[in-house]
């Protein structure tokens, strides 16, 4: 009998998806990711169920919507009775763990009901389950000192070693291992404290805390010493590597501050060659003329070209350190004796605007730059039966789930609404339109209302319908590959508007939960 592989899955974080050099991007340079597209296969339109972090992760883990999920926009919680693909494997006797970020749970700690009262809202829900127990990630677990033991399972997960936040501040494991290195570590953590530098964008920080003590540092440090634990004898396992970066603050530690310059990275969409000019980005350029400031630093802005190139330059940084740890982390499968028997997924869990229409981050205009992320998938079978090369077959969080699945040999449980892309792949008859859901919790970017928004993508088009706004967009790849020029209310394209809009209307129905299966006749 054939031994199960093993799996490695590796994610970023805010990560767009042409920003690899097997992607053709012309300055980032990823050559330990590029050796993963080389020996496997490349989407270049794999994309999100939701672009924002917690709902797509908790899509990724549960093969779902989050409109069924439950995590349906950031602040949420996964409800524990969520079934995952790691529960699944677990509960089929593979080993589990989770080092870095999870974010399947809030990890700020702050509490909103205050906001949420203040607006009339009602301080109950209509779910039952409330949130007791799921606030694993918050930080009032990871104080300096003893060591927090995390109660597992965690969504399938038994070994948890947490990573929260972003940039030089994060917590979790990581914040409570940082304090037992160094006794300056309140100096070199503390927002007001950096090194002398000449940028100017938002959230440019030059860190003090040095290469070693970062965070990318310590996941692959643990990850290092997780596998070194394992050999090609022991039960299969799945191994979950999340990487805070490059998420901004635009921070990358030490020598990687310098190794990209702003000069050699240009903004190829500027918002004076959109064609029409949508609310939202209409919205960030007045807000930045006029000198006006986010709400929180979570929210898109509008940027100057040379903010934007600075961004692009650190977050090119932030990233090289990242593709520094993958290269370790494939070196020792190698010495290991664990890359023959082992799949290697990467990916992100959304992408940036990053200079997209001049906008920074990410928001809720829904755009190819923060839905459209990278996804290689590695795999160990003999080179002759392996899947290489690039395939442009659309591809969802969604789809992770069953086709991890199904390589492991593993039965999927009923309710997955994702596809098994190995078996697209051998096929050729994959998905023809991909549904996107958007939801906020708070109104942003000058929407009316917290905005809900869902995206139909095909081959040759693109549609977003934002609820209640009066306005949409609808671009044709081939003529506008940036949809720059929205044809929402042309008149030469309102039959195929209207054929979309039907289309969309149909995924949309076919969202609903089929699960539980009805165990008795009524």
């Amino acid at each position: 009998m054939t031994k199960q592989p093993n799996f490695v899955m590796i994610v970023t974080d805010q990560h767009c998806a042409d920003w690899l050099s097997c992607a053709g991007h012309p300055v980032v340079k990823t050559p330990h990711i590029d050796r993963l597209a080389a020996r496997g296969v490349r989407f270049t339109q794999f994309h999100t169920a939701s672009p924002v972090c917690m709902p797509n992760r908790a899509s990724m883990f549960t093969g779902r919507y989050p409109s069924v999920h439950g995590l349906k926009y950031n602040g949420c919680a996964l409800p524990y009775d969520a079934r995952t693909f790691v529960e699944q494997l677990r509960d089929n006797g593979y080993q589990t763990a989770a080092i870095g970020k999870s974010h399947l749970q809030p990890f700020t700690g702050i509490d909103m009901s205050a906001r949420w009262a203040s607006q009339g809202l009602p301080a109950e829900d209509a779910w039952k389950t409330g949130f007791e127990g799921m606030d694993l990630e918050c930080p009032r677990h990871y104080q300096p000192g003893e060591h927090f033991e995390f109660p597992t399972p965690y969504y399938g997960f038994e070994h948890i070693d947490m990573v929260t936040g972003h940039g030089d501040t994060a917590g979790g494991h990581y914040f409570q291992w940082f304090t037992q290195q160094t006794s300056d570590w309140q100096v070199l953590r503390d927002p007001q404290h950096q090194a002398q530098h000449s940028y100017t964008c938002p959230q440019a920080k030059r860190t003090l805390v040095p290469e070693e003590l970062y965070t990318t540092s310590y996941i692959k440090q643990q990850t290092v010493q997780w596998l070194s634990t394992q050999t090609a004898e022991d039960t299969p396992f799945f191994l979950f590597v999340s990487f805070p970066d490059p998420h901004h603050p635009f921070n990358p530690p030490g020598r990687y501050w310098d190794l990209y310059a702003p000069e050699q990275f240009s903004v190829d969409r500027p918002v004076s060659e959109f064609g029409s000019v949508v609310p939202p980005l209409a919205f960030a350029h007045q807000r930045l003329a006029s000198g006006g400031q986010t709400e929180t630093p979570q929210e898109a802005f509008a940027a100057s070209t040379r903010h934007c190139q600075e961004a692009m330059a650190l977050s090119a940084g932030m990233l090289a350190m990242i593709d520094d740890a993958v290269g370790t982390i494939l070196d020792t499968l190698t010495e290991q004796g664990l890359d023959d028997n082992t799949v290697v997924v990467f990916t992100a869990d959304h992408g940036d605007y990053m200079g997209d229409g001049q906008l920074l981050l990410k928001g809720p205009w829904m755009r190819d730059s923060i839905h459209r992320v990278p996804f290689i998938w590695a795999d160990c079978q003999p080179t002759e039966q392996r899947h290489q090369g690039t395939t442009d077959l659309l591809g969802s969080a969604v789809d992770l789930a069953p086709t991890i699945l199904h390589r492991a040999g593993v039965t999927p449980y009923f309710g997955l609404q994702g596809r098994n892309l190995l078996e697209d792949i051998q096929s050729g008859d994959a998905r023809s339109q991909l549904l996107i859901e958007f939801n906020d919790n708070v109104p942003r970017l000058g929407f009316k209302r917290a905005a809900r928004s869902r995206t139909l993508l095909t081959a040759q088009w693109r549609l977003t319908l934002y609820a209640g706004e009066g306005w949409g967009e609808l671009y044709a790849h081939e003529t506008d590959p940036g949809h720059q020029h929205n044809l929402w209310d042309d008149s030469a394209y309102q039959e195929i508007k209207a054929v979309l809009i039907e289309a969309l209307a149909t995924e949309v129905t076919l969202t609903m939960d089929e699960s539980p299966r009805a165990r008795m006749r009524a």
